[in-house]
């Protein structure tokens, strides 16, 4: 006798069912990864991204969630009796840091695992922080001014090296808001950037709105370096979260190799 045969089959209301709650879990994971895609972007630490999205999952009505992920990719796999095993992948590209946007995802983790949000409140929430209101443009053209001129008098500069260091600042502001349009390799941004942070502080000692290229040029220098990203990398790899961590560290390192031979280069040149 056929074992399979003598097994009872579901019936068509239990098979609907178990439709429904798989539909409904996979509507679930993907707002589940879009939190994730929006926290990684802010500049969120792997081990934070993989723990909120676990407890999201849990929260959900999934009895098991697995997650893993790394710079560019999150994977979730979570599972109930109701639906079985669903995973769903997301390739992240791009990060723009905004510790701001970040606090609020936090929340929202929490209030979801809280509050037991709907689908529907999830996604006005989402909605809400997305449309949240950044810096103005002249906001942080003001910044980028203020950080480049402090750092050029602590380091030792003169008063003229940070007003100068200033005016470049922003100016390397606006290069780099046009080149984040272009949606060109970050690399590539750095190097355009520290060339081109290099040559407007060689010009302006040269014409003589500054006294010293490399006290001007330091304070340039420290707008690009990530730092966020390299301390981000330290922290993973202390979590346990060595492949993260390592891969963080490697494109940290290459970014400010890439932003050092950016000013040797405009200073070799010139």
């Amino acid at each position: 006798m056929d074992i399979q045969s003598s097994l009872p089959s579901p019936s068509r209301e239990e098979h609907l069912a178990r439709l429904e709650a798989e539909e409904q879990a996979n509507e679930r994971l993907y707002k589940v990864l879009d939190i994730g895609q929006a926290m990684l972007q802010s500049g969120a630490e792997v081990s934070r991204v993989e723990d909120s999205l676990r407890r999201i999952c849990l929260a959900y009505g999934a009895e098991r969630a697995d997650v893993f992920t790394i710079t560019s990719n999150i994977m979730v796999t979570m599972y109930s009796r109701q639906y079985g095993a669903l995973t769903q992948i997301r390739r992240v590209a791009g990060q723009q840091y905004d510790l701001h946007r970040l606090e609020l995802l936090n929340l929202l983790c929490r209030r979801i695992c809280a509050e037991r949000l709907t689908l529907e409140e999830t996604e006005r929430a989402l909605d809400a922080i997305r449309d949240e209101p950044q810096y103005s443009f002249p906001v942080q053209l003001l910044t980028f001014a203020l950080i480049s001129a402090s750092f050029s008098l602590f380091f030792g500069g003169s008063a003229l090296d940070a007003a100068a260091s200033g005016v470049i600042g922003a100016v390397l502001k606006v290069m780099d808001q046009a080149i984040r349009r272009t949606e060109a390799n970050a690399f590539l941004s750095a190097l355009l950037c520290s060339c081109l942070g290099g040559l407007l502080a060689a010009l302006s000692v040269r014409i003589g709105l500054g006294r010293n290229v490399d006290m001007i040029s330091i304070g340039n220098i420290m707008l690009l370096i990530p730092g966020i990203a390299l301390t981000n990398s330290l922290r993973d790899m202390f979590s346990g979260n060595t492949i993260s961590g390592l891969m963080r560290f490697i494109e940290a390192v290459l970014l400010a190799l890439v932003i050092a031979c950016g000013f040797a280069l405009v200073a070799g040149l010139l």
